[in-house]
């Protein structure tokens, strides 16, 4: 039996993760989830709910286990790990072996975070390199890199042509929006283009369920950003009009299930994602490649698993920046040019009999980066 304790959902990366490891690890052995109230509409899937709810302990029981000192379990426990804090959601929770997965990007840890990492984990697997790097750095070394999967039976190459806006060049951009992710640099490279040519559109899937990071774009150096409005599609409309955005051009999308997003990577011709760090390797990314499709992303962080002169157009121009939080230094990221940017998205436009063979190999890549693998890879550290 192997325990995992991570969140599970549709709409945000870490619950896609959970939801997909518990799928794949129970093809392998069996697994019990000890995580919140799994509710169906997070989820979007009826059939992952059923499988979820089935592996997963009863309410009642996760609020019994959470409320005690210590629970102690007779097998492997995989844990989320809380940012860079090195410390289980569940720190109560004990296996046999302890493993702990973690995402962060705060590259700047306190000593007594480490401390938590060496104390409290067997291994820590992270989901980049980078994040593997960095704690490398601070001493840390019962460390490994396991990356996210995509699903293949969602995102893969076999209908990558455009069914819609067929005599349009349309740009696409997801992630949560947020300084971190680099929408303000998409906004501004939008801009130029719309500026310049009749038949560009922007589709853009930006929903972010946390207002700390959503304030974070107060500090671009590129866009004009407020809270105009509590509500997401106003926001975002309001934010992209301030910054000169023909809303003629624009499609923003609402904050769908991770399984219906294929359909809108397909109908676009290139995925921009200029983001300044990624703990991970993007899972928006990762997902919208595995359609076939090519994108030009900042090769830096996470980024540099996943993508090379091959499968993509790489923005190679960056420099590094110091993030604060008040006064404190917290990270340092890297923050991509514009001038590149704009300069690989107009190569794209005058380009784009060429982006499909960017987008094949983009596929085939990613046809190779399954959530089964990454659930074989987990297996065989928290068995070993």
């Amino acid at each position: 039996m192997i325990y995992i304790t991570l969140p599970v959902g549709s709409y945000h990366g870490w619950g896609v993760c959970g939801k997909y490891l518990v799928k794949e690890l129970s093809q392998i052995t069996e697994v019990l989830l000890i995580t919140e109230h799994i509710d169906p509409a997070s989820i979007g899937d009826d059939t992952a709910y059923k499988l979820l709810k089935e592996k997963a302990v009863s309410v009642e029981e996760y609020q019994r286990i959470k409320n005690i000192s210590e629970h102690r379990l007779d097998g492997p426990a995989l844990h989320a790990i809380i940012g860079n804090t090195m410390k289980s959601n569940l720190p109560n929770i004990r296996g046999t072996k302890n493993i702990g997965y973690t995402f962060f990007e705060e590259s700047i840890i306190p000593a007594s975070y480490i401390e938590n990492g060496r104390r409290f984990f067997d291994i820590i697997v992270t989901g980049s390199s980078w994040c593997e790097e960095v704690l490398r750095g601070y001493g840390i070394n019962n460390v490994a890199t396991i990356i996210q999967g995509i699903d293949p039976d969602l995102f893969n190459p076999a209908s990558p042509a455009k069914e819609h806006f067929t005599d349009r060049f349309v740009i696409f951009s997801g992630g949560k929006f947020e300084l971190r992710k680099g929408q303000d640099i998409v906004i501004k490279a939008f801009k130029h283009m719309q500026d310049k040519y009749p038949d560009v559109i922007l589709v853009n899937s930006w929903f972010n369920h946390w207002n700390e990071s959503l304030l974070t774009m107060k500090a671009s150096p590129h866009i004009e950003f407020d809270i105009y409005s509590n509500d997401y599609t106003s926001l975002i409309n309001e934010t992209l009009v301030k910054n000169g955005i023909d809303m003629q051009r624009v499609i923003v999308l609402p904050p769908y299930p991770n399984i219906l997003m294929a359909e809108a990577y397909r109908n676009s011709d290139i995925g921009l994602f200029p983001n300044r760090c990624e703990g991970g390797t993007n899972l928006v990314l990762m997902e919208y490649m595995a359609c076939g499709k090519p994108v030009l992303a900042s090769f830096n962080t996470g980024h540099k698993d996943v993508l090379n002169k091959k499968n993509s157009i790489l923005i190679e121009d960056m420099e590094p920046i110091s993030i604060y939080d008040d006064d404190k230094e917290i990270a340092s990221w890297f923050e991509p040019s514009l001038d590149e940017t704009i300069a690989k998205l107009e190569w794209a436009y005058q380009n784009r009999s060429i982006l499909p063979q960017i987008g094949n190999i983009a596929g085939q890549d990613m046809a190779k980066a399954t959530w089964r693998k990454t659930a074989q890879d987990f297996y065989h550290v928290l068995v070993s």
